[in-house]
């Protein structure tokens, strides 16, 4: 038994429920929702979990109206809910007729959109909230090995957490087949298993690449409908981020096209064959993949702030851009313990007029490259940014 780890989202859940009817919390299979609501339900007065992959507890929900009914003053959590998405209906006039706050706590493995439009059956009832893979912070990632470990196995609780590399590759590897076999079709998905295992192994290579879906397309004998429909399906299913271009009145052609990145490193990683750090470090995509993993962890860590990427026609780039009303900050992710920008980062700079920048890299402790321009890990970047 693993000590449970807590959670960044614990405090904005226990919040969304004194003020809303409904929460829902949303995420990846097997990233610590049912552990995360369960630990909370030890605090939380009249808890009561069912788990819908389970036969009996789904049994108690023959006679929906009933049930809530004689389980009226209880906090009533539901696991798993894409398995029941004709539900929502009567979730909707269940809290209205009782008219309080934390009577609902949903959990799903795939966005409002894809659970039976969710999000307009309970509008206005319901808040929605993201749970990823364990973050580097959460994880406790601060010494170099661990960090290390994080990186390759990724955030996914049981991957990170296992007792080797060996058992962490093999939970990863399972993940993913079962991923494909069984909760794309669980949402009424009719995708071929092999079709979908090409597609995902084809699309490790673009990870970190602006996305052209023609290209990945004629590469699977797709058109690019096809691959644009299965990418926005695995991005609403948490496997990939969709990283949007800057938008920007400047006189500069910018490249238009989205980039794509698995969300947790682990599962890249797998994908791409790599079992251990050394196997990481001699990858050609190394730098890719510490990229991919500090933009998840950001973008994911600070919701409230819209990220984008900038790049121009003549190459001068910028990884991360984060937004916030009229507050800017840019981030450029390096994989070297002596991280150096160079002049065509400064003028991109320049170019946006972005005044506070970051480098993150595997670095000790922070630094300044220059007077807007701090050097400092992913760890320092979470606690520093927050």
């Amino acid at each position: 038994m693993h000590k449970y780890i807590g959670r960044n989202l614990e405090n904005k859940i226990v919040s969304a429920l004194e003020n809303n009817p409904a929460v829902a919390i949303l995420g990846p299979r097997q990233c610590g929702k049912s552990t995360l609501a369960k630990k909370l339900g030890e605090k939380l007065r009249g808890f009561l979990y069912l788990d819908l992959e389970s036969d009996a507890d789904l049994n108690r929900l023959n006679q929906p109206e009933l049930f809530f009914q004689y389980n009226a003053e209880r906090l009533i959590c539901l696991d798993e809910i894409q398995r029941l998405p004709n539900i929502f209906p009567v979730l909707r006039s269940v809290l209205d007729a009782r008219g309080r706050n934390g009577q609902l706590l949903i959990l799903g493995s795939a966005s409002p959109e894809l659970i039976n439009r969710s999000s307009e059956s309970l509008a206005g009832r319901i808040a929605f909230l993201e749970l990823t893979p364990f973050l580097a912070n959460e994880a406790g990632v601060s010494g170099k090995s661990r960090m290390n470990s994080y990186w390759l196995r990724g955030g996914y609780p049981r991957s990170f957490l296992a007792g080797n590399d060996d058992d962490s590759f093999a939970w990863r590897d399972s993940f993913i087949r079962t991923f494909m076999e069984r909760d794309v079709p669980q949402l009424g998905f009719r995708i071929p298993s092999p079709r979908l295992k090409r597609l995902w192994r084809m699309s490790a290579h673009f990870h970190g690449q602006t996305l052209n879906y023609s290209k990945l397309g004629e590469s699977l004998g797709l058109s690019y409908h096809t691959i644009q429909n299965y990418i926005d399906l695995l991005e609403q299913m948490y496997i990939f981020r969709v990283l949007r271009p800057f938008h920007a009145n400047l006189k500069k052609r910018l490249v238009k096209a989205p980039k794509l990145y698995f969300r947790d490193s682990g599962l890249w990683h797998c994908l791409m064959g790599i079992r251990s750090f050394n196997d990481l470090m001699g990858h050609p995509m190394f730098g890719a993949s510490w990229e991919g993993m500090g933009i998840e962890n950001i973008l994911a860590g600070f919701p409230e702030w819209e990220g984008s990427f900038y790049r121009t026609a003549s190459g001068v780039e910028i990884d991360l851009i984060l937004e916030r009303g009229r507050k800017k900050a840019a981030v450029e992710f390096k994989a070297s313990v002596a991280p150096a920008v160079d002049e065509v980062f400064r003028r991109a700079l320049e170019d946006l007029q972005i005044d506070t920048a970051y480098v993150v890299a595997p670095v000790s402790e922070p630094y300044p490259l220059s007077k807007e321009i701090t050097a400092l890990s992913l760890t320092d970047f979470m606690r520093v940014f927050s």
